[in-house]
């Protein structure tokens, strides 16, 4: 039966007979024989195999070029030459599938903007395989965190009639034919009314919240903005929890603790693929993961912040004044520059949040914390959602939503309401602060952008 490289690896002891297969990163020849170079995706390592001139299968071994694909049956023994402890001393090699001399993954260095034109191709590489083991790993860790602490995963819609964030971009979803000129209304669509890709299940969520206690949704959301930034996609992917009886407290506590859960899990469970974004993308990577692993969070008001910022001396491109969201260059300066930490701001004024958080005491801020790490900025944002229903209900009025439209959202206040919270982590961002990637097009198979929807 055919054995993963990376379990052949790691293996203990020789063996007589086993089959391997992968695609070829190298081959060298001489007249007795070839050292072929093979990898099947499951690590970062190659498995070395020698193949002796006349053994079955090396009449083919010209066209084992570089991205050609083989089987290999053989012996594993110890390594007779350095950087591995096992080889293959190959019995039979079989060509799968050959590849022509216009591949375009040689063997040399590739850029990232070259490797995302060709986004079929580029989990072949080893960059961008190991990024894509990483995000399968810590997939498979955000439902482990929730999991561990006995929420509920649930599926929300990815089709909407709600605009969560109310800023109304959303992609519609509609059968009718956008080119017909004849005046047609929402009721002759598909839904009966107007139909959006979602770009959040937090307030789907928030009903099940108030039924089964902790519950979250980990799956795609979209946003039809047209911001061509390396940190903005239409198509991202959100993990977003929601807690019954929790506060903005509680809230904040366990944003921190899914923060640094899984960089704990990227450092000690894809030590071998974090290995290749330190030597070529950050050589401070495991130093910054470290240090967050293992330090406090800063928390503080967001009129501490802004106050911060203003007697900062620093020119910032963006004005910073009470009011006004905070750019990614403050949220990078005060984690990389002053605290030199993650940081966690809270309680921001309430013309610039949207109408389900709640509203203080002091009626000028709400109940909102964004979580904010060095090389990226915000991670998490989310909140203490308002449970009073009149306070609700005239949140609703100041933001121009109808609560016909919203009259579901408003029973689960009007029947048995409690405190809840909850926050959207954007695991694309995620990825790019565990891996250093830059550029959010690097972190996920495919991509969706202003002006990009290959495949």
């Amino acid at each position: 039966m055919r054995r993963l490289i990376r379990e052949i690896l790691t293996a203990t002891e020789s063996a007589d007979c086993i089959e391997a297969a992968g695609w070829v990163r190298t081959r060298r020849d001489s007249k007795a024989f070839s050292f072929l170079e093979i990898n099947d995706g499951s690590c970062m390592g190659n498995l070395q195999v020698i193949v002796d001139a006349g053994t079955p299968g090396s009449e083919d071994l010209t066209k084992m070029g570089t991205g050609a694909s083989v089987t290999v049956t053989g012996r594993l023994v110890p390594s007779q030459g350095g950087g591995q402890q096992w080889e293959v001393q190959a019995t039979e090699i079989r060509l799968l599938g050959t590849v022509p001399e216009d591949y375009p993954l040689q063997k040399k260095g590739h850029s990232t903007e070259f490797l995302r034109s060709i986004a079929h191709l580029r989990p072949r590489t080893n960059l961008y395989g190991a990024m894509f083991r990483i995000r399968s790993r810590m997939s498979y860790a955000v439902h482990r965190f929730f999991q561990e602490r006995h929420f509920h995963y649930i599926h929300t819609p990815i089709i909407t009639a709600s605009d969560c964030e109310g800023a109304g971009e959303m992609f519609r979803v509609t059968t009718l034919d956008p080119l017909s000129q004849e005046e047609k209304s929402f009721e002759q669509d598909f839904f009966g009314k107007a139909a959006h890709l979602t770009v959040s299940g937090q307030l789907e969520g928030e009903t099940f919240a108030c039924a089964l206690g902790n519950i979250y949704t980990f799956g795609p959301t979209f946003r039809a903005e047209n911001s061509n930034t390396s940190r903005h996609a239409a198509e991202f992917w959100m993990i977003e929890p929601e807690m019954a009886f929790c506060d903005l407290q509680g809230d904040m506590d366990l944003a921190e603790e899914m923060v640094k859960y899984l960089v704990v899990e990227a450092l000690e469970k894809q030590e071998g693929d974090l290995a290749i974004f330190e030597k070529f993308i950050d050589k401070d990577l495991r130093r910054r993961l470290e240090f967050v692993a293992t330090h406090p969070f800063e928390r503080l008001p967001y009129t501490d912040a802004v106050e911060i910022l203003r007697k900062s001396g620093k020119s910032f491109e963006y004005p910073v004044e009470y009011g006004l969201n905070l750019q990614s260059e403050h949220e990078r300066w005060l984690t990389e520059e002053h605290f030199k930490r993650p940081v966690t701001v809270f309680n921001y004024p309430k013309e610039i949040k949207p109408f389900y958080m709640r509203i203080n005491d002091d009626g000028r801020t709400v109940t909102a914390m964004d979580l904010l790490v060095p090389g990226i900025g915000e991670i998490v944002g989310g909140s203490q959602r308002e449970e009073r229903l009149d306070v609700l209900l005239a949140n609703m009025d100041r933001h121009g939503l109808s609560i016909d439209d919203y009259g579901w959202y408003v029973d689960t206040r009007r029947f048995g309401s409690v405190p809840h919270a909850g926050f959207g982590m954007g695991f694309e961002r995620l990825l790019m602060f565990v891996t250093g990637m830059q550029n959010i097009r690097d972190v996920i198979p495919f991509a969706r952008t202003p002006g990009n929807c290959e495949f």
